[in-house]
């Protein structure tokens, strides 16, 4: 008799059942190790490396390379969108409980701007491919297009357009990350909040209430590194 959370045909004593999981997990591992690989190379710019430094930097050998991806650059795309996807489910699970779209809006934003000084190598990713961020199905965009639009329905958001205010909170948001990096010394809390609420203001929210919600306490990144779904 099997347990209730094992694979038809499969018992804990059944060999090629445990040497299967086992290949399953290896081949994840793999793959988690070219993605952080070339998450690094992104981050730093070098994008014409080839696959076999690719390979040596995530520590497997070229075979194992070609098993997952068909290209280096089906690996880079396929890399930005696990770094997207990181992003996104990290600002899911710190935005889980709020019920009203601007403060969702405005939490996303603030917590989005202080992970550019708290996870440098993602945000790199992030910046050096901005304009797939801006448009991604993935990551910070569809969660803050959503947002808008929730809160537009609800009237707390005055915005002609959802899509042109979706494009102006993504270039604010590239704009302060570089920036961010540019000026290690400056704020980022300070700075990200100023964006913030000067966004909360064009998208249609009285002074007042976006500053009160820009100083609103927030959940700590710190304990919630969105690098550890890939190791």
């Amino acid at each position: 008799m099997t347990g209730l959370g094992a694979r038809p045909g499969c018992s804990p004593g059944n060999a090629p059942c445990s040497t299967g999981n086992r290949l399953a997990r290896r081949k994840a591992r793999t793959r988690a190790a070219l993605l952080r690989a070339a998450q690094a190379f992104i981050a730093a710019g070098k994008t014409t490396v080839p696959i076999l430094e690719i390979t040596q930097a995530a520590d497997v050998g070229m075979g194992s390379f070609y098993n997952h991806f068909e290209s280096k650059e089906q690996l880079f795309q396929a890399a930005v969108e696990d770094a997207l996807d990181r992003f996104g489910a990290l600002l899911d699970e710190l935005t889980a409980d709020l019920d009203d779209p601007a403060l969702a809006f405005a939490q996303s934003f603030r917590l989005s701007g202080r992970l550019h000084r708290l996870r440098p190598e993602l945000s790199r990713v992030l910046l050096n491919n901005g304009l797939r961020l801006a448009t991604s199905e993935h990551g910070l965009a569809p969660r803050a297009r959503r947002d808008i639009e929730a809160a537009v329905e609800a009237g707390r958001f005055t915005v002609r357009d959802p899509e042109l205010a979706m494009i102006t909170v993504a270039g604010a948001m590239l704009c302060l990350g570089q920036l961010l990096h540019n000026q290690p010394g400056r704020d980022a809390s300070t700075a990200t909040d100023q964006v913030a609420e000067d966004l909360l203001r064009m998208l249609g929210l009285d002074a007042d209430e976006a500053h009160e919600l820009c100083r609103r306490p927030l959940p700590d990144l710190a304990a919630d590194d969105p690098r550890d779904s890939a190791a």
